[in-house]
Order: C-alpha cells, then sequence, then structure tokens
C-alpha cells in the first residue's frame, strides 16, 4: 500500500459515541493494551517517529535534531491521554488546548493522520496484547475522537500561532535563574496567571513554557522567570546564554490557573521556586482593580533563603499593599521572619483547610502534587483548588 493510501484510509472523524457500555469496553480495551507499552517507553516512541517520518518525510523539519527529549514528552503526553481517557470532562479541555498550542509547529491536516498510523503502529508492535480486530478498532476510534477535538481547538482559535518578541534586558539573580524581559512585536492578550510557549534562537525547535510575572502592561513588554533544571537544554540556555536583541518567538496564552477572577472570597497563593511568577501576576492584576480583595496570603517557598530570589520585590509589594500578607518558608529557616518547614505543611499548619478561601499553586510538578494532597487530606474541598500542570512540553 502506497503513504497516500495509507494516509487516505485515515477515515474523517465520526462522531464520538456516547457514553456506555460500548464506549467504556474502548477505554478499558486502550488501557490494557497500552500498560505493557509503558515498559517499553524509549522503543516505543523511537518506532512511532520513525513511521511517522516514513509516511510524512516532512514532519522531521518540525522537530529538532536531537530527538531524546521529545520521545520523552510524546510518552508523556500518551500516559496523560491514555489515563484520562474515562474522564472526558478533563480530556476534551486538554486535548483543544493541545490543538490550540500545536499551531506554532505548523502542523497540517496530513500530519494529524499520520500520526494516527503511526501510533497504532508502535502500540501494536510493542503490546503484549493480542492485537485483534477489536483492539484495531478500539484504538482507531479513540485516535479519530482525539484528533477532532484538537482540530477543533485549532479552528476556534483566532489568535496567532504565536508573536516574536525581542529580548530586552536579562538578569541574573543566581547561577541558574534569570528574569528575563521582552518586548513582542504586538500586544499579546495573555491574562494575569497563564502561560505561553516560548521558543528561543539558542535552542530552535524547542520549546519551554513559561509563565508572564506581570500583569499585562502598556507597552506589551512581558517578563519571564526561569531556572535551570536538571538536563534543561532550554532552561539553562535561556538563563546562561541569553541577551538582549535574542529574537523569539511566543506561543498563545494558555492554561487556567485563575477560573474565578471575580474573586468572590479571599485567596490563598501558594508558590514554588519560579511559581512565584504567575502568582505574582496575580497580585498585580488585583493591586491595579478599582476595587481591591480583603485577604490575599502569599506562601513563597523553597528549601534555603538564596532559593527566594524574589523575595524582595514582594516585601515592597507586600508594604503598599495593606490586604496582601506575605509569608516566606524554608525548609531550613534561614528567613529570620518567614516559617521553618516543607511549603505543604506550612500552608495546612497555619490555615488548615482554608475554608472559605480560594487557593492557587504554582511551581513544580512535584510541588504541585505534594501541596494539593496535603490540602486535600487536611479537608480542603477539590474545587477551591486551583493549579496549572505543563505536561506537554512541546510536540507530541
Amino acid at each position: 500500500m502506497t503513504v497516500n493510501a495509507v494516509l487516505n484510509s485515515f477515515a474523517d472523524p465520526p462522531e464520538p459515541r456516547p457514553r456506555g457500555t460500548g464506549s467504556d469496553r474502548m477505554v478499558r480495551i486502550i488501557q490494557a493494551s497500552f500498560a505493557p507499552v509503558e515498559l517499553r517507553a524509549d522503543e516505543m516512541a523511537e518506532h512511532f517517529y520513525a513511521v511517522l517520518f516514513s509516511l510524512v518525510p516532512s514532519a522531521r523539519d518540525l522537530f529538532p535534531v536531537n530527538m531524546q527529549k521529545q520521545r520523552t514528552r510524546l510518552f508523556r503526553a500518551l500516559v496523560q491521554l491514555v489515563e484520562a481517557a474515562d474522564r472526558p470532562e478533563e480530556l476534551t479541555p486538554y486535548l483543544r488546548r493541545l490543538g490550540r498550542d500545536h499551531r506554532k509547529f505548523g502542523v497540517r491536516q496530513e500530519h494529524f493522520r499520520a500520526f494516527g498510523v503511526a501510533l497504532r503502529a508502535a502500540v501494536r508492535t510493542y503490546t503484549t496484547v493480542e492485537w485483534t480486530d477489536e483492539v484495531e478498532q478500539a484504538w482507531t476510534q479513540a485516535y479519530e475522537v482525539v484528533a477532532r477535538i484538537m482540530q477543533e481547538g485549532v479552528a476556534d482559535d483566532s489568535l496567532p500561532a504565536w508573536w516574536t518578541a525581542e529580548v530586552v534586558s536579562h538578569q541574573r539573580r543566581d547561577w541558574d535563574t534569570a528574569i528575563i524581559r521582552v518586548r513582542p512585536e504586538s500586544q499579546i492578550p495573555y491574562l494575569a496567571g497563564q502561560f505561553v510557549s516560548v521558543e528561543s534562537p539558542r535552542r530552535p525547535r524547542l520549546w519551554r513554557y513559561l509563565s508572564p510575572a506581570n500583569a499585562p502592561r502598556e507597552d506589551g513588554t512581558v517578563d519571564f522567570h526561569v531556572r535551570v533544571v536538571a538536563g534543561g537544554w532550554v532552561s539553562r540556555a535561556l538563563v546562561r546564554q541569553t541577551v538582549p536583541g535574542d529574537r523569539w518567538r511566543v506561543g498563545a496564552p494558555m492554561g487556567e490557573l485563575w477560573r474565578d477572577r471575580d474573586v468572590q472570597r479571599d485567596l490563598v497563593l501558594i508558590a514554588g521556586g519560579t511559581g512565584v511568577a504567575p502568582l505574582h501576576a496575580v497580585v498585580e492584576d488585583l493591586a491595579g482593580r478599582a476595587t481591591q480583595p480583603s485577604s490575599v496570603t502569599l506562601f513563597f517557598g523553597g528549601p534555603t533563603a538564596d532559593a527566594l530570589y524574589f523575595l524582595p520585590e514582594l516585601r515592597e509589594l507586600a508594604a503598599d499593599l495593606p490586604w496582601l500578607k506575605l509569608v516566606p518558608v524554608t525548609e531550613d529557616g534561614s528567613v529570620d521572619d518567614g516559617e521553618r518547614g516543607k511549603l505543604p505543611e506550612v500552608v495546612t499548619a497555619l490555615g488548615g483547610a482554608w475554608s472559605g478561601h480560594d487557593v492557587l499553586v504554582a511551581g513544580s510538578p512535584g510541588m504541585i502534587r505534594a501541596t494539593v494532597s496535603r490540602l486535600l487530606v487536611e479537608g480542603t474541598s477539590y474545587d477551591q483548588i486551583s493549579y496549572d500542570s505543563f505536561i506537554t512540553e512541546g510536540r507530541i
């Protein structure tokens, strides 16, 4: 069969079937057949891309030269999709966002089709479950729904796929942390608390999610806080190699960290490391409103005082805003006016379940998991808690 025949055999996605016995069985088949694949993640991802690039050679240009991290990102995204297959209320907004985000890569219709063929080929090769017609059909139908929802996200987005922005300042706070200001060619319509993806000329075709650290400004400039992460090709380049004059590409804003922007209740903001960036933007947004909130408590935590790189600015802000209470937290107690302990424990020790509050959490995935888990154990309702998790760090 020719490449075109393979791609043309991929029918237009049908309407998703109502949830019920058939849908539930499809989910069980997908999850059961994918479980053995997780043990051979690297091999599966390598096989997937080999098939994809053989079907659509031009797709290779969408990806970085070194595919090691890309294969990890692919598998991370697949794990999330499979785990959430029986929770469409979570999966649908994620897929729509994923579709919108992929516009910046130049993804076209033939890429969606080839992706489905390559995905089935890779799972079929590395699963230990017998690949029956029923299993084949389950994966085909599931991917058709995924592709349809992603394409709906693409069609519904009228924003540019990206903005060009010039780096105007690069301030090192320590060896591993920098605050970088960029000036886009036109205003990026983000909201305080959202995040965007950025691509630097230092690492072409490698995108990194970052949160604007300021509320939107009249001059359009945006600040980003960046810390080097272990094995982080992009973060290391942004912190240690970026210079004024570099021209970035900035993707469309995403995220729902701050859902209740009307601020009907008091707020608790919990920041770990550079997670302080979107929460600082939230505070700036509130400070610029005609009606001020009654109470906002901002926890800013890290292992040592050195990790609280943005503490001086937050102290100045708290001194000017009577409704803002700042609580520095270090594990070694090295901040004189702060609290000692791990951030999740300190938060619940001082406020329990924080009933009557909305709670926003920002930081590393591990920090978010630990904090949310601790709050839930303490009795905080899930509806009170809001966070964004940067699951997909690039193309799937």
